[in-house]
């Protein structure tokens, strides 16, 4: 048995777990982690700070619901549902939207047609005099 008092402090020495924690390099991670942020946080706000002013005008264009020219496959054009043909386009546009140049136009075009020909049918459009004319597309199942 002769085992010693000193031997046995020095065994409990070895045994006993740190109580203390370094803090030192989460202190480290935490102001990595703050100059990421400081950095980058006046990058994420866009545009120019403006004051706007006050107005009770009502908005514009909110209660027009956008025209919709579709290119079917076969090159058939649509206006709406309705068949349309090529020269009477413009016309049924501007008839339409009721001579507002301003209405929202949407072009749809089937991803089997030859682009060249929905980019004959959008400068048709425009030069029908109308200014908001954008081409649609399908956004792909994954979201992405």
């Amino acid at each position: 048995m002769g085992a010693s008092l000193s031997d046995l402090r020095g065994r409990r020495r070895k045994r006993r777990p740190m109580a203390e924690i370094n803090v030192t390099p989460l202190v480290d991670v935490m102001l990595v982690l703050l100059i990421i942020f400081m950095v980058t946080a006046p990058m994420m706000t866009s545009g120019v700070n403006v004051d706007l002013p006050k107005t009770d005008a009502a908005p514009v264009n909110t209660d027009t619901k956008p025209i919709t020219v579709s290119i079917r496959s076969n090159g058939d054009l649509y206006l709406g549902d309705d068949p349309v043909s090529p020269d009477q386009l413009v016309d049924q546009l501007k008839a339409a939207a009721q001579n507002d140049r301003e209405h929202r136009i949407f072009v749809r075009g089937d991803s089997h047609i030859d682009y060249g020909r929905v980019m004959q049918i959008m400068g048709q459009i425009t030069a029908g005099g109308f200014t908001h004319v954008a081409l649609l597309a399908q956004q792909p199942p994954g979201g992405h």
